[in-house]
């Protein structure tokens, strides 16, 4: 007994020890992250004045009345003032009364301001604006104020067109690898042909294949076909470089689904294409949905290939963004904001196919 209840403390234990580190890991992500979300929501003189927790509930010094110094008072020394004998000195740092009012000096000595200030409590939400989403999905003018108080005038970005570009490119470039990724699974799993161990021997050899040096044959072909800058040019580029990784992926699931279910279709008559469409697919959503999530994820964040293959041409948001680093770089609200709208559908896309996505990852990894 003493053994088993020895046994169950340290489970206990080092179940709180491995939460405790997860409670953790997700602070120290979360918190920056919480950072860039509240920055975005800012205007550009409050970014550069304060830091982004101050919108949060605080207590702040706010001005709650002002002091003018008599002309006959000589402020090059100590003086009186509220009852406390203080110099220009202290009051320039502030200078805090037994009742928790604040004194400090207004400018130089010739203003002779002392201003009254109170900690108070600021609610949440003080000047936020949803003016710089608005700025970054539209190509308008724009106006806001830099660090020095400056009015600047610029024109926006119109991310929402660089949305619709990286969506046109997302969805087929998940979807077609996919189709033909499930396909080539189901052969290698469970059809018997001539040199089936070497090809998949070589789809595995391909998983380490940097794309990058297939970036220039390519570029050189698509130059030849007349297909650069176009969107059909990107759909094969992605598929031709997901493909490997898919059937992998597929295959180790689909090669661990039942083999009676299998073989009783066979003995009914069904086809290869009928079992493969009513009984593969079906079974196989969970690995489906894994790799959805991480093909879509990779061409959604993709820069290179769509640099090299669309250009600017047809901007997607990670060409935008870029574009705005680079020609807006201190503008920090406008690159906040066009950074969470590019993050919108990816998260979307991750939660909607989550519960699928360990169970597709971790079947077949375990022959029983």
């Amino acid at each position: 007994m003493a053994t088993q209840g020895s046994l169950k403390r340290q489970q206990r234990l080092g179940s709180l020890f491995v939460n405790g580190v997860l409670i953790l890991i997700c602070i120290l992500w979360l918190v920056p992250a919480l950072g860039v979300f509240i920055t975005s929501f800012r205007q550009s003189e409050d970014i550069f004045g304060s830091g982004w927790w101050t919108v949060l509930p605080h207590k702040e010094d706010v001005e709650t009345g002002e002091i003018m110094v008599a002309e006959s008072i000589d402020v090059t020394g100590p003086f009186e003032i509220e009852g406390i004998t203080t110099t220009f000195e202290e009051l320039r740092t502030g200078v805090t009364l037994e009742d928790g009012r604040k004194l400090t000096w207004y400018g130089n000595r010739r203003t002779r301001r002392i201003i009254i200030s109170e900690k108070e409590w600021v609610g949440f939400g003080a000047n936020l604006t949803l003016d710089n989403y608005k700025n970054v999905l539209t190509g308008q003018e724009i106006r806001f104020k830099d660090a020095s108080g400056q009015e600047i005038m610029r024109k926006g970005n119109d991310l929402s067109s660089a949305f619709l570009n990286s969506l046109a490119v997302a969805v087929p470039a998940t979807i077609i690898p996919i189709l033909i990724a499930a396909f080539c699974a189901y052969g290698f799993a469970w059809l018997s042909f001539p040199g089936r161990k070497f090809f998949f021997t070589v789809v595995v050899a391909l998983l380490v294949v940097p794309l990058q040096i297939a970036l220039v044959p390519i570029l050189q072909d698509y130059t030849k076909l007349n297909l650069n800058g176009t969107f059909l040019a990107i759909w094969l580029a992605h598929t031709g470089f997901g493909l490997p990784l898919a059937i992998y992926l597929l295959f180790n699931y689909i090669s661990g689904l039942p083999r009676e279910t299998l073989e009783a279709a066979f003995i009914d008559g069904a086809s290869n294409f009928t079992i493969f469409t009513k009984l593969i697919l079906p079974l196989s959503v969970p690995a489906l949905a894994s790799f959805a999530i991480f093909q879509f994820l990779w061409v959604w964040n993709d820069y290179l290939v769509a640099l090299v293959f669309l250009g600017d041409k047809n901007r997607v948001v990670t060409s935008a963004l870029a574009a705005i680093v680079g020609e807006k770089g201190q503008d920090w609200h406008l690159l906040t904001a066009g950074a969470f709208v590019s993050m919108i559908l990816p998260l979307t896309v991750f939660f909607a196919l989550q519960r699928f996505f360990v169970r597709g990852l971790m079947a077949g990894s375990v022959k029983g």
